[in-house]
């Protein structure tokens, strides 16, 4: 995942989500490791989760509804 984080927040969630990644990935290979690497792409998608909840809340903060002119 290759794009600059807006909030500090965003930079630690991306960071942490780019870890474990890294960590499913050297895991490959390892026999009876299978629940283990269940457990930490469920914590991806958690932290993915939050990530998306910033996002959005960063973007309706930077682009506020529009108010209508009589």
């Amino acid at each position: 995942m290759l794009y600059e984080s807006g909030t500090r927040e965003c930079h630690v969630l991306i960071e942490s989500k780019n870890r474990i990644e890294r960590i499913i990935f050297d895991l490959q290979g390892i026999e009876n490791i299978d629940h283990v690497s269940a457990q930490l792409l469920a914590i991806y998608n958690q932290l993915e989760g939050i990530h998306q909840l910033y996002r959005s809340e960063n973007s309706s903060n930077q682009n506020p509804p529009k108010k209508m002119r009589l």
